[in-house]
């Protein structure tokens, strides 16, 4: 979003949103001084808050670092120096759809049951159509009708075509929907997946299955490889990153339900638990449409420790 009205309403949302994690982490600075008792407070709540055992000993050494060398003296620098290095930490993980390298680009969205991902894909269905790009949908979730129930619901909102098929092979609705989308000239296809868990190795395998057909629809298909995960699963959220790239090699994450949890920490935790950290694409923080927005480093980390930007 360009607007800064637009841009300020959503960073008021954040930072509500974050509101759980930030009670202890914010909590801290209380205007005492400065010292080894502070720090160590700091980095036990940066760990309560799901940044990770590792991640959160990476933030205090360089705040160490920045105390020494800048001469901080009070908890409000320490707090802006705190949001520098959160930033710094994230911001390999900005990154954004590049929607004019294939005609149409496709996206295969992948998840767990209940992170929200039918629930996300509706909301980006609309995003991309404000952008003027024409979307069609491919209810490859045969497993749970309610799924494409759902599907068809935010198609019928936005206008949008929804491929599905009541018994259907989930690979097949995927084909069928990447070659419909190329005949019809559409920009973007993006193909919903059965929710599963890392474990169901069967259904993995199949995850990967459906994505090795959509290259026989298109070639280079799917252009993008899109894990959904809810927020609230703080570091459950490193193993499925792990098991969804190893099936689906993954491009980038959307975190959903990050206002119900105090584990917002996480993104933290996965910017640092790879040398090259998958990217980013959104973040949501509640319910409605204008709740999931693209991800910025910067304004994440302000509203993580409770800083305007």
């Amino acid at each position: 979003m360009s607007d800064t009205k637009e841009k300020t309403g959503w960073f008021a949302r954040l930072k509500k949103g974050l509101k759980k994690t930030q009670v202890n982490l914010v909590g801290i600075f209380t205007g005492g001084v400065v010292d080894e008792a502070f720090l160590e407070e700091l980095e036990f709540q940066l760990i309560a808050s799901d940044v990770g055992v590792e991640a959160s000993a990476k933030i205090l050494d360089s705040l160490r670092d920045r105390i020494k060398l800048k001469g901080l003296k009070t908890q409000d620098e320490v707090k802006v120096a705190l949001k520098e290095i959160i930033a710094e930490l994230l911001k390999p993980c900005e990154a954004s759809l590049d929607f004019d390298a294939h005609n149409p680009l496709v996206i295969m969205m992948c998840g767990v049951n209940g992170a929200g991902k039918t629930t996300t894909i509706g909301k980006l269905a609309k995003h991309f159509s404000l952008m003027n790009k024409r979307v069609l949908l491919a209810a490859a979730d045969t497993f749970r009708a309610a799924a494409r129930e759902q599907l068809a619901v935010w198609g019928e909102r936005n206008q949008i075509e929804v491929i599905s098929q009541d018994k259907g092979d989930p690979a097949s609705v995927a084909y069928e929907s990447i070659v419909s989308g190329k005949k019809k000239g559409m920009d973007i296809v993006m193909v919903d997946t059965a929710g599963r868990l890392p474990t169901q190795t069967n259904l993995m395998n199949e995850l990967s299955r459906i994505q090795r057909v959509q290259g026989k629809a298109m070639e280079g298909a799917p252009h993008a490889s899109i894990l959904v995960l809810d927020g609230t699963n703080g570091q459950n959220a490193l193993a499925q990153v792990k098991a969804f790239d190893e099936a689906a090699k993954l491009t980038g994450l959307i975190i959903t339900k990050l206002d119900g949890t105090a584990k917002g920490g996480v993104l933290v935790a996965l910017a640092c638990s790879r040398e090259n950290p998958i990217p980013i694409y959104y973040i949501g923080v509640g319910e409605t449409i204008d709740d999931l927005q693209t991800f910025n480093a910067d304004e994440f980390a302000a509203a993580l420790v409770g800083l305007d930007k």
